[in-house]
Order: structure tokens, then C-alpha cells, then sequence
């Protein structure tokens, strides 16, 4: 229980945070980028290291960055779908999640396996 409320106070404040932060920056798109996936992953890591120590928190972190890089390749080639072969967005999206995988998987086996 006391997990869940140190989640929801951590992950509270940080979103608030990050919002803050986002909305100081231009161009006002950037709100919604500094708002979410930061602040969340720092909640999460915070907790983990609470609960399970710094080892268990640095396995985390490494993970995050398969993902996050995986993200990227992913959100790289939806962008270039859609802009230059004009694909529509649900296609594009729906379609490369394979390639998503595909990417984390490789990047866990490649260095954090």
C-alpha cells in the first residue's frame, strides 16, 4: 500500500514538474513531451531503487534505454512514412509495433542480456 501512495505522490510531483518546465520552453509542443515519459521513468526508478535497491534500479534504467531507443527508430520511420510516402498515420503506427519489438529485442540481446 505504501508503494502505491509513494508512487502516486512521486509520479504527482514529477509530472507537475516536468509540465512546468514544458510550458517555459518554446515551442509549446514541447509540454506534452516533458510532461509524460520523463517523469514517469523517474517515479519509476525512485521506487525501484526504495524498494528493491540501486542494482535492481540501474537494470531499470539500462531497460528504459532499450526502449527509449527502440522508440525512436520507431517513431523515425512512422514520421518518414507518413511525410514522404504518405501513409496514412494508423498504418504506419500499427504497422512498424513489429519493428518496435523487433528493435528492443535486439538492443536487450545485443547489451543487456
Amino acid at each position: 500500500m505504501m508503494q502505491l501512495v509513494f508512487r502516486f505522490l512521486a509520479g504527482g510531483a514529477i509530472v507537475s514538474l516536468f509540465a512546468v518546465l514544458g510550458e517555459l520552453l518554446k515551442p509549446k509542443s514541447f509540454a506534452g513531451l516533458f510532461a509524460a515519459a520523463p517523469s514517469v521513468a523517474l517515479a519509476t526508478l525512485g521506487l525501484a531503487v526504495l524498494a528493491d535497491g540501486n542494482v535492481y534500479a540501474a537494470v531499470e534504467a539500462r531497460s528504459m534505454i532499450a526502449g527509449a531507443s527502440a522508440f525512436f527508430v520507431y517513431t523515425f520511420l512512422s514520421c518518414r512514412l507518413m511525410m514522404r510516402h504518405r501513409m496514412r498515420a494508423a498504418f504506419a503506427t500499427v504497422g512498424l509495433i513489429p519493428l518496435w519489438f523487433a528493435v528492443a529485442f535486439a538492443v536487450w540481446l545485443g547489451f543487456l542480456r
